[in-house]
């Protein structure tokens, strides 16, 4: 039976990815030895990793002045990366979802995190409007896409002060005006390569100007000046990440995957609107486009496991809704073709038939 990965992260992955990525750990572009082997200072993997900045400033059209990078820690860690480099006396939060509450609390670590907004009230089911950020902040945070709930930041905000964003789940979905933002960064296990490397979009000017110290290894002009390699970086997530931003290029490009997302979307939101059996939990105009969240209409919530079963028995893998808000969620990142939303809906549609 084919399958279908709906899964929120590690997630689907082109298959040319996977499949370059499997030749690779067995042999590198012939050179008789695995990606998983050589040097992380060989000229081999020298050449993958600028390849990957070079698509990376490529693909997001990303202007001078900025730096990218490849580190590890997750976007977690650049939970407190952020503060640490930005952040001296305060710094601005909007609290959309669990990542951008976490954010939020380490960022309380470092000196005054002022929460400017938060949906928590209504679990986290829109994003808020209307909101004042302190001009004496030292910057803006936002999570552009909340993986759990199903919400979205669909378009650039203009902003006063820097603006940083955590696109760990969005990232190459669509266009992005980066000369907007001081740094954008995200894991890359979600729409760019398998889990282990995290993408650091950084302004160069805009570092050296917080008065703390901070160690080696959490200070951004360390990577910089190291190129990514001021210790050993993930080589295979890397490498995969590369083949997934040639494949992107190939694909048509950030405004391709913009059309696909939206036609995927289109199709899974008309059938969650139409089908009785089910409903959408996020506010139709902050919907998610990359992760669609939906849960039993309130009549039919005993029949939630039966579709589970019945979801899975037609190769639908990963549409379980966090632990969170329970229901199901479909993630439906660059990689899933439009086939597999279909099988979701007529999935949805025959069961309704059923029922």
């Amino acid at each position: 039976m084919k399958k279908f990965n709906f899964n929120a992260g590690p997630s689907v992955l082109p298959r040319q990815v996977i499949e370059e990525t499997a030749k690779a750990v067995l042999d590198l572009n012939g050179i008789g030895l695995s990606v998983l082997e050589i040097s992380h200072r060989s000229k081999d993997f020298q050449a993958v990793l600028d390849e990957a900045v070079a698509l990376f400033k490529e693909l997001l059209e990303i202007p001078e002045g900025y730096s990218v990078l490849f580190l590890g820690g997750g976007a977690s860690m650049q939970f407190c990366m952020v503060p640490y480099n930005f952040m001296e006396k305060k710094a601005a939060y909007l609290n959309t979802g669990t990542w951008a509450n976490k954010a939020l609390k380490e960022a309380k670590n470092f000196g005054e995190a002022v929460e400017v907004a938060s949906s928590k009230d209504k679990t986290y089911c829109y994003i808020p409007k209307n909101y004042v950020v302190p001009a004496d902040a030292d910057y803006f945070h936002i999570t552009t896409n909340n993986t759990i709930y199903g919400t979205e930041i669909r378009k650039d905000i203009d902003c006063n002060i820097p603006l940083i964003a955590d696109m760990s789940s969005d990232i190459f979905s669509r266009p992005v005006d980066v000369s907007k933002y001081t740094c954008i960064y995200g894991g890359a296990q979600k729409n760019l390569a398998p889990s282990g490397v995290t993408f650091v979009i950084v302004k160069n000017d805009a570092l050296g100007k917080v008065s703390r110290t901070i160690p080696t290894m959490l200070d951004y002009r360390t990577h910089i000046d190291g190129g990514s390699m001021y210790n050993t970086p993930p080589v295979l997530p890397i490498y995969s990440a590369m083949l997934t931003l040639r494949w992107i290029k190939e694909q048509g490009g950030v405004k391709e995957m913009q059309r696909r997302a939206q036609e995927r979307a289109e199709l899974l939101y008309g059938e969650i609107d139409r089908n009785p059996l089910f409903r959408g939990t996020a506010v139709e105009e902050d919907r998610s486009l990359m992760n669609i969240d939906f849960v039993m209409a309130d009549d039919y919530k005993e029949l939630e496991q039966d579709f589970m079963a019945f979801a899975q028995s037609k190769g639908l893998v990963g549409i379980k809704g966090h632990r969170s808000i329970g229901g199901f969620r479909a993630s439906c990142y660059n990689a899933l073709p439009l086939e597999a939303v279909q099988t979701l809906v007529d999935c949805m549609k025959e069961f309704q038939k059923n029922h």
